[in-house]
């Protein structure tokens, strides 16, 4: 029925309407410019016609109106579909730059699981890629990506203005897929920069390690070449200490760098009594006992790092040759001690977690109560040294017994016995040719 209605409304309006322009055409009046509206009465209401006069307006004008609403519509449409096509455009490169970074964790990962423990090869002339060129490479990415960003929200600033929405959706799945790619791409910074500190340290060691083997080679060459004076070799001679004096002693002329760990051997004999003195000592601003070995009285012999002591089980009074050898690490304090390449000690909390301290001064001979000097004749060794070395590592038991019987002979990569590293100082005090080998062994 309500459509019924509706339609006879319609056909009320249309006749109306042309009655009207009929009637208006019939009686040959002109056109005044006026516009009339028929508006559909109910049946049940009242059976005029009213008649609406709309305003009066000028063609002219009202055409200018409407082309001007027309091409504000079509800028804002263009520039709508402009800003979609940017938008989308980014969020292709996003979600490309997003599975890049996908694929590359999967190769690390596959790489940690199934290359554990090995070393990638290169292969067809590949150069491994710098930790420092991948920051610096996702830094700008990252840039650029903020910068796309800014962009976005200058053109979302620019629509609102215009009166044009930008779509809320599309700006929330671009934050989040920034601060999603953000937090890898910080994550991947950190891993690099892990990569980079470990591979730093590691090549530093390994470094510091060549070099001191090298230096230790070039000063061993260096001796071979100048002919080692009077000896056969440079280190086949011994430092002669025949009276307990302050004043006679040797003096390495190197000096220690910080160490976490050493090993020091020598060659000694003595029969002096009571006490053999102090065959080694080493002393640091500050510290003057950072290192001595030393047996005074009826003591036995002692080992000190740092002031801190520990007793040796070392016996080498007879007037013969021994071999001895003690290694210490930072590590809980924990020593070694060796005679003739057989181990006869242990121990640790000796200093526990104390660096060995550089730049100090290395005597043979005497104890220091300072650095370099007042010496006590109390303390002074009597006897003769050989083949004093240091390591600033823990040799191995097969290392310290090759050495022992002969096998073979290793010079320190911290101190190496050598003719020109050793100074002599007071008269009496000499350095001699040394014996064989196979004449020092004990069963010799």
């Amino acid at each position: 029925m309500r459509v019924n209605a509706a339609m006879s409304s319609l056909w009320c309006g249309l006749l109306c309407l042309c009655a009207l322009g009929w009637s208006q055409l019939a009686s040959g009046q002109p056109d005044d410019g006026k516009r009339y509206i028929c508006r559909a009465v109910p049946l049940s209401g009242d059976a005029s016609c009213p008649v609406t006069l709309l305003p009066e307006l000028n063609a002219g004008s009202q055409e200018e109106e409407l082309r001007n609403t027309v091409m504000q519509l079509r800028e804002t449409i263009l520039q709508q579909k402009e800003n979609i096509s940017k938008q989308l455009g980014t969020i292709n490169e996003l979600t490309t730059k997003l599975s890049l970074c996908a694929s590359a964790t999967d190769d690390r990962k596959y790489d940690k699981a199934g290359n554990w423990g090995k070393e990638k090869q290169n292969t067809m002339g590949d150069v491994p890629r710098d930790p420092n060129d991948s920051i610096e490479s996702l830094g700008k990415t990252m840039q650029g990506l903020k910068d796309r960003l800014e962009n976005l929200e200058q053109h979302q600033m620019r629509a609102n203005a215009s009166g044009a929405s930008f779509p809320s959706e599309l700006r929330d799945l671009l934050q989040r897929r920034l601060g999603e790619l953000e937090k890898q791409l910080l994550k991947k910074v950190s891993n690099l920069e892990e990569e980079k500190s470990m591979l730093s340290n590691a090549t530093a060691a390994y470094r510091l390690k060549t070099e001191s083997t090298l230096n230790a080679l070039v000063e061993r060459i260096s001796e071979l070449e100048k002919g080692g004076g009077d000896f056969k070799s440079p280190e086949q001679f011994k430092l002669s200490l025949p009276q307990r004096t302050n004043y006679l002693y040797g003096r390495i002329t190197k000096t220690l760098p910080e160490m976490y760990a050493f090993t020091l051997c020598m060659w000694i004999k003595s029969s002096a009594t009571p006490g053999i003195g102090t065959p080694f000592s080493y002393g640091v601003p500050g510290q003057a006992n950072e290192i001595v070995l030393i047996e005074w009285g009826n003591n036995p012999i002692e080992l000190l790092i740092n002031d801190k002591v520990a007793q040796l089980p070392l016996e080498v009074r007879d007037g013969r040759w021994h071999h001895i050898c003690i290694s210490w690490t930072t590590r809980d304090g924990q020593w070694e001690a060796f005679q003739d390449g057989e181990k006869l000690g242990t121990g640790d909390n000796l200093a526990a977690w104390h660096p060995i301290k550089p730049g100090g001064v290395i005597i043979l001979g005497q104890e220091q109560d300072v650095v370099g000097g007042r010496f006590d004749a109390g303390q002074a060794f009597v006897g003769e040294l050989s083949q004093v070395n240091i390591w600033d590592r823990v040799l191995k038991p097969v290392e310290v017994q090759s050495m022992a019987n002969c096998s073979s002979y290793m010079p320190g990569n911290v101190i190496s016995w050598l003719a020109s590293n050793v100074e002599v100082f007071g008269r009496g005090a000499f350095k001699r040719p040394l014996e064989m080998c196979q004449e020092r062994l004990p069963n010799a």
